[in-house]
């Protein structure tokens, strides 16, 4: 590795982003890595870039992305009315795992979570990735609630 970089993504990353997240064992049954991309993936990436509330993170060895992540922010009345970052879609290429790379750009997640002074960082991933879920108690994340989903598609 040269130098490790972490910036918020253009729209010429996103093949590389949707690369990642296909080259993975969920990833493989949700997400369709083409060229050229399909449209819903730029529709997606124009949207939380048009949002104010949210950020498309890379992360780029040299010029090469290998890994991504998103990060929203929601104000809740809750907690004295405090905001929460939540951080979705944590993804680093195969090749690059266990480097270091991830808990780099999971601190510079939670760095931008306390520059917008959240009093809470939230997160969810699926049962079934167990390694995931020890990088993230790792880094001090703590299993306190059990969510939920319904799906509409």
């Amino acid at each position: 590795m040269s130098t490790i970089k972490i910036r918020e993504a253009v729209i010429n990353d996103l093949p590389y982003i949707i690369e990642i997240m296909a080259d993975d064992t969920l990833g493989r049954q949700r997400e369709i890595y083409t060229a050229p991309l399909e449209q819903c993936y730029i529709d997606a990436f124009n949207n939380i870039c048009d949002d104010k509330n949210s950020i498309l993170l890379v992360v780029c060895d040299d010029e090469k992305v290998i890994g991504s992540l998103q990060i929203t922010f929601t104000q809740y009345l809750s907690h004295k009315g405090s905001m929460r970052a939540t951080i979705e879609n944590v993804h680093v290429a195969e090749n690059y795992r266990n480097l270091g790379i991830g808990t780099q750009l999971m601190k510079y997640a939670v760095n931008l979570a306390r520059d917008k002074n959240c009093s809470i960082v939230q997160l969810t991933s699926n049962k079934t990735r167990k390694d995931a879920h020890r990088f993230y108690e790792r880094l001090g994340f703590h299993a306190t609630h059990e969510g939920m989903k319904l799906s509409l598609e």
